[in-house]
């Protein structure tokens, strides 16, 4: 029974962040990383100088305090129309449907049309072109009419479509002797007309101003809906109080034209200043009119006075009003007077406030302390004679009502030229205007920092995130930890990599030269790492069943073929009578790495088709002889479990020093399982970085499940990282050493 107490460890310790290793990964990493953040400089760079430049066009507009009436009477009339809105009020309004709805219509927002330029650069080279005369515009490059390079311009005066065209991409291609034609998605004609004349068909009414561009020149044109476009607008508008109750609001719009911007924003300044005219100037003609309403009645209640007192002093033959009279009429008519004015306040306020509104009320408070005071006067009248009652009354009414008709004409004229000469609170400080010398978009330096950065970044997440899911053991000593002694360390070989990548790819046995690493460059370390093993395994042997090898691997591809017929060739440079069988009756490429055929080798031996001297095979290499695969076979499993095979191998281990059996990966099939019981030794292969040493366990548990003892492991394809920095750092105390030629 194996001890898991390594294995345990193993685990402890590979939850643990191991910062080395990590270093070490983006170290063996960096020509990913300096890649990625190369590619990614370069795309930076290329956007930056690219990217349509965005300009922002700035005006400032100041919000004033309204100033007290200075027409006698208009005074207290203006503090209850209410004082001056605050800055974000002023800022929704400017903002509001009304005003960006008007300068939507006024400049023909909703019509959208960009020329089709050239994919990726078409933009940057209109830009660049330089007309030397009015409507002159670019040639096209490499023959692309279609496109636009330059100088092209449209100017729509009128678009109107249908309500399932809003909002849909058109196509205005330009035409010969000033014509166009409008194209839907579809390529279908949509209608036809000349630059200055209005053209309709099937709901489509289109008047182009201007066209500058050569014939077959494309232009995408949009009829976006109009609240879309307010909205759209509403966004893009920047208005901000520059400093708190400063009163000034800075107004901003961006876009790729700079003229373009500047037109909307002085559209919506004058149209926020016009609007605000017309609403100061509506308060005073909402009073006059109110005034208008009253002055005939008032008129008509003087006549009636004044014909009302004239009746009475000729019926009473009396002329005047005593001095007495006449000082207690003086104070009723100036009582009356004042609570005239009230009532027309309180008529005023009633059309705008309600009654529970402290200015109403107010208002009301001061109206009964008046009529207190006629109360008090009206009770000395009541002491008068009769007579002289009657005539203060009637004297009374005609002046309070000749007081009451004055003033309210005066106001009525008052206010009128006040309408008339309304300003607003509010005025433009600066129009608009752009810095076309520096765009707001893009900050090409920030843009190429920030692209090297998020290269430098997906390039190290890349490597870590390679590093994460690849699970492979790349230190021996994890391999050891798991119970199994690794017999050798055979450091990575370019040639190794040449010759298995040209093996596999030979159509033909007899093509190229020695599929042999151990013959084509015999000093290679990997070729020396296996003369160690050649060592190991002479002293292994000697308490081993019998004289045959078995290597086997957990997976595909961790190089079994590439050590059994290197190893091999070694023993058999040692003087050793050396048998190489290739047992992947499924796979195997032995055939190819000794430029033999596939036929009458070891399937064709299992299925006594031929005899094992006819199955054997002489090679390049002194004493050692190979059997090859023979012809794929369907049933390889059930061969190899035959007597057939045992008997084989009966005949040759006495006629060999070693025979070693190259064998299926034990986790794919189950033919090294089999063939593991009648060997003396087995050892498996193990890739560098490939094999997972949880599939490494697996392997060994399914050999320990066919009672079969796995000596060793062979740790394949080693490479030199500074991931690997403990014992699998293979080149830091691995030499090569060779003799000097002079």
């Amino acid at each position: 029974m194996q001890n898991n107490t390594p294995t345990s460890a193993a685990q402890h310790d590979s939850d643990e962040i191991d910062l080395l290793a990590l270093l070490g990964a983006l170290i063996d990493g960096k020509w990913v990383i300096i890649g990625f953040t190369v590619c990614f400089a370069i795309i930076g760079v290329a956007y930056a100088l690219l990217a349509t430049p965005i300009y922002q066009a700035n005006a400032l507009i100041q919000i004033e305090e309204k100033s007290g009436n200075t027409l006698s009477g208009l005074g207290e009339l203006s503090d209850m129309l209410g004082s001056t809105p605050e800055a974000v009020t002023e800022i929704e309004l400017l903002k509001s449907r009304a005003v960006i709805g008007q300068a939507v219509e006024n400049l023909k927002l909703d019509i959208i049309v960009e020329p089709n330029y050239f994919p990726v650069i078409g933009r940057w080279m209109a830009r660049r072109f330089i007309p030397e005369t009015s409507g002159e515009v670019a040639s096209p490059l490499l023959g692309f009419d279609s496109y636009a390079w330059g100088g092209e311009s449209v100017d729509i005066f009128q678009l109107e479509v249908p309500n399932s065209y809003l909002s849909e991409r058109l196509e205005l291609v330009a035409g010969e002797n000033s014509s166009y034609t409008l194209y839907n998605d579809d390529g279908e004609a949509l209608l036809q007309g000349e630059v200055g004349t209005q053209a309709s068909n099937n709901g489509f009414t289109m008047q182009v101003k201007t066209l500058a561009a050569r014939p077959n020149t494309r232009f995408a044109v949009t009829k976006q809906r109009r609240l879309n476009t307010i909205l759209d607008y509403q966004d893009q508008l920047g208005a901000a109080e520059r400093g708190k109750d400063s009163g000034i609001i800075s107004l901003s719009m961006q876009h790729e034209n700079p003229e373009y911007a500047i037109s909307i924003l002085d559209e919506v300044s004058r149209l926020y200043v016009r609007q605000n005219v017309e609403r100061n100037s509506a308060e005073a003609a909402q009073s006059l009119e109110f005034l208008k309403e009253q002055l005939p009645q008032v008129r008509k209640e003087l006549e009636r006075y004044e014909q009302a007192l004239n009746e009475y002093q000729t019926s009473t033959k009396s002329v005047d009003i005593t001095i007495e009279t006449q000082a207690i009429l003086d104070q009723i008519v100036e009582l009356d007077t004042l609570i005239s004015e009230q009532n027309l306040k309180r008529a005023e306020m009633e059309r705008r406030f309600t009654r529970q509104h402290p200015s109403y009320q107010a208002l009301l408070d001061q109206m009964e302390q008046l009529k207190r005071q006629k109360a008090e006067l009206t009770s000395k009248v009541e002491s008068l004679p009769a007579t002289q009652q009657e005539l203060l009354r009637l004297t009374r009414d005609v002046a309070v009502t000749t007081e009451v008709y004055t003033a309210m004409l005066n106001s009525t004229q008052e206010l009128d030229v006040l309408r008339a000469g309304t300003v607003g609170n509010v005025r433009v400080i600066d129009t608009a205007d752009v810095n076309v010398e520096e765009p707001v978009q893009p900050k090409k330096a920030l843009i190429a920092i920030i692209a090297t950065l998020l290269g430098g970044f997906a390039g190290v997440a890349l490597v870590l995130l390679r590093k994460a899911l690849n699970r492979g053991v790349e230190d021996p000593e994890i391999i050891e930890q798991l119970g199994l002694p690794v017999y050798a360390t055979i450091p990575f070989s370019r040639d190794q990599e040449v010759v298995e990548g040209g093996v596999k790819s030979r159509r033909s046995a007899a093509q190229a030269p020695s599929g042999l690493l151990a013959v084509t460059n015999p000093a290679d370390l990997a070729i020396e790492a296996l003369r160690s093993l050649r060592t190991s395994l002479h002293f292994a042997r000697l308490e081993a069943k019998n004289n045959i090898l078995m290597i086997s691997g957990p997976s595909p591809g961790v190089g079994k073929s590439f050590v059994s017929a290197n190893l091999g060739a070694i023993m058999a440079q040692a003087g050793q009578r050396v048998l190489l069988i290739d047992a992947d009756m499924r796979k195997g490429y032995l055939n190819k790495l000794f430029k033999l055929p596939a036929e009458n080798g070891l399937s064709e031996l299992l299925a006594t088709r031929i005899t094992s001297n006819d199955a054997i095979y002489k090679t390049e290499v002194d004493g050692l002889h190979v059997v090859p695969r023979g012809q794929i076979p369907p049933n390889p499993s059930e061969l190899l479990m035959h007597a057939n095979f045992t008997s084989f191998l009966d005949n040759v281990k006495d006629e060999y020093d070693i025979v070693i059996v190259d064998t299926p990966p034990i986790l794919a099939v189950t033919d090294a399982a089999i063939v593991g019981r009648q060997v003396g030794m087995s050892l498996i292969v193990t890739r560098f970085a490939v094999n997972a040493a949880r599939e490494i366990e697996i392997a060994m548990r399914r050999f320990a499940q066919n009672d079969i003892q796995l000596k060793g492991a062979i740790f394949n394809a080693v490479e030199k990282k500074a991931s690997a920095y403990g014992y699998g750092n293979y080149g830091y105390y691995n030499y090569e050493y060779t003799s000097d030629k002079r």
